[in-house]
């Protein structure tokens, strides 16, 4: 089961996904004119940073120097704030002078409170799947991710809808693919990740709760790379879903976004 949020003539409007299109609660189907695309949570939004091995590797020698003296041995966390949630087929911009590098990911709901759970039991607190393209500038700091690189209005795109767990079933093995105006740009895969969804929620929940509609940014693979305003971005996941991105201009209109 695919769950949506979409917005119909200034109202939001909870919609599930077939292969006819967009249904409401009562099997009524939508039509897909003038609605736009909401981000289908509303919980907090947890990125891991370095959880792709080959991303983690690439940085092995700069964190045996100072200030760090040895990689990480927990995961790095940084908060995608509220401001920076956007929808599928809407507008991100690039900040004027500034480079602007998507990331693809896994984003795992969260279905409901998670404290302190063990690793063979954490995905039965999974709610589903979605796409998450966690757009940022360049940083200079994998530890310490900067709050003005990663939480700028719309960086963090979300959807289109949550596929729900079981009919993804093991998010291990996923293909994660990034295109720019339809070419392929950067790949991964969560079988890639050097903490597995399930560990992620155990180690999380050891020190902080997790709660229904949170969601986790599983990890962002290895060569990130510059998109200019124009570009046409896709995030695509196995079993999961396509989520697609227009970058405009600061400044630029919020035409921008397409429906």
């Amino acid at each position: 089961m695919r769950h949506a949020l979409v917005e119909i003539n200034g109202d939001p409007v909870a919609v599930t996904v077939d292969d006819d299109g967009l249904r409401r609660a009562n099997g009524d189907l939508v039509g897909t004119d003038r609605l736009r695309w909401l981000p289908p949570v509303s919980g907090t939004v947890f990125g891991i940073a370095l959880n792709d091995r080959a991303l983690l590797e690439s940085h092995l020698d700069s964190f045996n120097h100072p200030p760090y003296e040895k990689p990480p041995t927990r995961p790095v966390l940084f908060i995608k704030t509220p401001n920076t949630r956007n929808g599928h087929q809407r507008a991100v911009s690039r900040p004027a002078g500034e480079r602007l590098q998507p990331g693809p990911s896994l984003g795992v709901v969260i279905g409901k409170s998670a404290s302190r759970v063990r690793e063979a039991d954490a995905l039965d607190y999974v709610a589903g799947y979605t796409v998450v393209n966690e757009f940022s500038l360049p940083e200079d700091s994998y530890y310490r991710p900067a709050v003005k690189a990663k939480c700028r209005d719309g960086f963090c795109p979300l959807g289109p809808w949550v596929t729900s767990a079981d009919e993804v079933g093991d998010p291990a093995g996923l293909a994660v693919r990034l295109s720019v105006n339809g070419e392929l740009k950067q790949e991964g895969n969560t079988a890639n990740f050097v903490r597995p969804v399930a560990r992620l929620i155990a180690e999380l929940s050891e020190f902080m709760t997790l709660h229904e509609g949170d969601v986790l940014i599983a990890g962002v693979p290895a060569g990130r790379v510059d998109v200019q305003p124009g570009d046409e971005v896709a995030v695509e996941i196995d079993r999961v879903g396509t989520l697609v991105s227009f970058v405009t201009e600061e400044g630029a209109p919020r035409e921008g976004d397409r429906s």
